[in-house]
């Protein structure tokens, strides 16, 4: 980047960290509720707008661009199809939520299980942030960085870089939550939202501008009329993400990133109402139709202008320096750091309110120990800073992943992700699920997926054996229930903290929303542009 870009990246982060600071200065941060949970204070354009960029993360700008290059559109089906599944949650996961009063996704199990399968499934979830989400953030925003801005000219490899971005990040971000708590970081996640809507419309622009000489028409011709294979989201059993996956394996991780991930349901438990939360939730959608203007076009315009690119996840950073003035190269880079961050935050904030909540505090009060919120708050934030470290040493070892980095990504994730759906969906829609039933499926599931992946070899894309063990899951958890059910069955208690009335509009708004979907698949196939 030049000075001009240069300067502009650091006066948009310091105005974003300025907000931030003067909107959250007087918010209470010393109670457990109000550090990890706003107080519960957070209206639906707070909700919509952390939503959409805890989900946002460098990884994203990187991979899924780099997957439209290689290969075609097909992998928008990972945020189209997404919609749907927020939907469900809305309707169905969030109300359970809120009637229970919980803080934690494992709070719901030791209600409807028992105190040990909580803490199973907080310890999973631990490893699952820790090992995966944590490092994995890093990692792809010192990618998106080191592409963006080069430090050969320090005399520093590849390698090097990798390490500089990734500490960089890391103790940025470890400070901002540590010290700011969880309403800053969804007043941050508000605020480069914003800067993030400016870039949804100027990078396609500018981009198309740059591929037709000067003439945004002409480039918009180039795109749809050459290279046509790159424009199909309807993929096949060779793309990326085959169309048949969106209805197996794909929905269930959907269902579960959006209605059971710790990091991304703390975002709506801070909600002052369910109302407020439904329509967070509806707000997100909306913005995930727009993502592929910044997540998946670049990809697109990137194959007519680098035929041969001998690094592919170089394609959104080479094409934002290309083609962006360099305000807003400046503000693409302010809104890549901002992505890495706050996501990095809202794991860290949400692993520490796991560790705190349901393994720390529980453990102490054992003991015969009652702990105050004050020296809670402490322990809280020394786990913070530990589990920081170790995502900062291990992230730049993440380059040397055999498959690649999103292959990774989506495969180490589900490892942890689809066996506490599964019980978690078993726990909703049935009544005598024994605990037993939950601990044997959870470590059955991690067992078969994990011989499926690593040691033994199925011909079949991973989505769909996800699918396939979930079922056989299914299947030997309530073979397990017949046999040995609860003798009384479980009653969902009333012990909510807010208002549970829910958004009366919402059903008119899904309709659109789920129509829009579709739209989207049906514009990107072989029927209109493909």
């Amino acid at each position: 980047m030049g000075t001009t870009a240069i300067i502009s990246f650091i006066l948009f982060t310091v105005l974003a960290a300025t907000i931030s600071y003067f909107k959250t200065r007087k918010t209470q941060r010393t109670t457990i509720t109000g550090f990890f949970f706003a107080n519960r204070t957070n209206g639906f354009i707070i909700i919509g707008a952390s939503l959409f960029f805890s989900n946002i993360s460098a990884n994203q700008f990187i991979g899924e661009n780099e997957s439209v290059y290689i290969n075609n559109m097909s992998v928008i089906g990972w945020g189209i199809s997404s919609i749907l599944a927020m939907i469900i949650v809305s309707e169905f996961f969030i109300p359970i939520y809120f009637k229970t009063g919980i803080r934690t996704i494992p709070d719901f199990l030791e209600k409807r299980y028992d105190k040990q399968t909580k803490t199973l499934v907080s310890v999973v979830f631990l490893f699952s942030y820790i090992i995966n989400l944590l490092p994995s953030v890093l990692y792809g925003g010192a990618v998106a960085f080191s592409n963006l801005i080069n430090l050969s000219g320090f005399h520093l490899s590849y390698w090097e870089s990798i390490w500089i971005f990734v500490w960089v990040m890391g103790l940025i971000g470890s400070v901002y939550t540590i010290l700011g708590g969880f309403k800053a970081i969804t007043i941050s996640d508000t605020v480069l939202s914003a800067g993030m809507l400016i870039l949804i419309v100027a990078l396609p622009y500018y981009g198309l501008r740059y591929l037709g000489n000067g003439d945004f028409f002409g480039g918009l011709s180039t795109v749809l009329s050459t290279k046509k294979e790159h424009l199909n989201s309807i993929g096949n059993n060779s793309d990326a993400v085959p169309f048949s996956t969106l209805f197996t394996g794909m929905l269930i991780v959907n269902l579960y990133y959006w209605g059971m991930e710790q990091y991304i349901i703390q975002q709506v438990l801070a909600a002052k109402s369910l109302e407020e939360g439904q329509k967070g939730i509806a707000l997100t959608c909306f913005a995930k139709l727009l993502c592929p203007l910044l997540i998946n076009i670049p990809g697109l315009i990137a194959v007519h202008l680098y035929p041969v690119l001998s690094n592919t996840n170089q394609v959104f950073p080479l094409l934002i320096k290309d083609v962006l003035p360099p305000v807003l190269t400046g503000l693409s880079a302010c809104v890549l750091f901002g992505a890495a961050i706050t996501t990095f935050n809202a794991g860290l904030n949400s692993s520490s309110t796991l560790f705190l909540l349901n393994l720390y505090k529980p453990f102490k009060e054992k003991q015969g120990q009652t702990l105050s919120d004050k020296s809670l708050l402490r322990t809280g934030r020394l786990f913070q800073i530990a589990v920081s470290l170790f995502a900062m040493v291990f992230a730049p070892f993440i380059i040397f992943s055999k498959h690649g980095f999103y292959e990774y990504l989506q495969k180490i994730s589900a490892i942890f992700s689809l066996p506490i759906f599964t019980i978690i969906f078993l726990g909703f829609i049935t009544k005598k699920m024994p605990p037993i039933a939950a601990k044997i499926g959870m470590i059955f599931f991690i067992t078969c997926y994990v011989l499926s992946e690593w040691v033994f070899t199925i011909h079949l894309h991973y989505l769909h054996t996800l699918a396939i063990i979930f079922l056989i899951t299914i299947a030997l958890m309530l073979i397990i229930s017949k046999m040995h059910p609860n003798q009384s069955p479980y009653t969902l208690v009333l012990d909510n903290k807010i208002e549970i009335i829910p958004w009366r509009s919402r059903h008119y708004y899904h309709a659109v929303l789920i129509s829009l979907m579709a739209l989207v698949f049906f514009i990107f196939s072989s029927y209109i542009l493909a």
